[in-house]
């Protein structure tokens, strides 16, 4: 049996440089923190001449191409995976759809499984580079290269997305006691499934292919709110920090009427109200996860949940995708 985890992640600074379509003509840069949630995958070798995948659905196929789940049938050709009797489980701490990476986690998950089952090792960099030709390129997915590689390297790291498509990873610098501060100032709440994500990422998509003025300049200023970002958490200034984050939301929000709507809008003025110095909604919009950062995050807390929402607690992961049996 071997078992695969691949950790969830949080967009710090900088989300939205990380696709294609914009990094290519102008580079990008972000901060990306992985999270103590996880998206786990298993492979166990059956007496069985079929192959067999577990998620939603039950898959049970005697070819390659019968597989329904793009992922999985991609990775198995890319590898060259001798299939036969192959069981495949897909499990998750929290459920798809909801704007933290799960996707691209779970491709990282079974591509380190995969180069397990076939004895081979694989360097973070070089997973989440296969797994961004998998979604990517393969399937035509509209999507940035930041969950893939949060996802393969864990902790609080720096991306820069280089016009030829080198992407540049670093751990952000900065101190043990201003990393659990950090942590201890943020909460998550979740406002509902997301099922405006794709839409809004192929818009955007197509904004910036047609070199839209208005999107390419809210991009470039998110970037730089990256860079600033950076500066903060270097040098420990979390309230500047938490004022940042509300300055990305502002900005965001301006990228596409489906990023938010009345109730988020609502929620986060409560938020701001019981004291939140900044927040933003995690992934492409639409729902999700609110996240915010709080010098009193009880008094936050309080109020979130008296309105219904629900908190999910977490700490940060520094293991990146990770193999736990083998």
């Amino acid at each position: 049996m071997i078992i695969v985890r691949s950790p969830l992640r949080l967009s710090l600074a900088g989300g939205g440089t990380d696709i294609p379509s914009y990094y290519r003509e102008h580079e990008g840069f972000l901060i990306s923190a992985a999270i103590d949630k996880y998206v786990y995958v298993t492979l166990h070798h059956a007496f069985t001449s079929e192959l067999v995948v577990k998620y939603s659905k039950l898959e049970r196929v005697a070819s390659v191409d019968a597989i329904e789940h793009p992922v999985v049938r991609e990775a198995i050709k890319m590898l060259n995976v001798d299939w036969q009797g192959l069981e495949i489980n897909y499990m998750a701490d929290i459920p798809a759809g909801t704007e933290l990476g799960s996707a691209s986690s779970f491709t990282t998950s079974l591509l380190k499984a995969l180069h397990v089952y076939n004895r081979k090792i694989v360097h973070p960099h070089e997973l989440a580079q296969l797994a961004c030709e998998i979604e990517i390129e393969r399937l035509g997915e509209p999507i940035g290269k930041q969950d893939q590689y949060i996802a393969a390297y864990g902790g609080i790291t720096c991306f820069r997305f280089h016009k030829d498509d080198r992407v540049e990873s670093w751990p952000a610098p900065i101190s043990q006691e201003v990393c659990h501060n950090l942590e201890d100032s943020l909460a998550m709440f979740f406002t509902g499934y997301s099922p405006q994500a794709r839409l809004i990422l192929e818009e955007q998509n197509e904004k910036i292919r047609q070199a839209d003025d208005e999107t390419l300049n809210n991009l470039h200023y998110v970037k730089e709110l990256g860079l600033r970002s950076l500066e903060a958490l270097q040098g420990g200034y979390l309230n500047e920090f938490g004022k940042l984050l509300d300055d990305h939301w502002q900005h965001k929000k301006r990228r596409s009427k489906a990023i938010t709507n009345s109730k988020i809008d609502e929620w986060y003025e409560l938020a701001i109200m019981n004291g939140a110095t900044g927040g933003k909604l995690i992934g492409a919009g639409g729902g999700g996860f609110l996240l915010f950062h709080a010098n009193d995050k009880a008094r936050l807390r309080r109020a979130m949940l008296r309105s219904g929402l629900r908190e999910v607690r977490f700490r940060f992961d520094f293991e990146g995708t990770k193999v736990l049996a083998e």
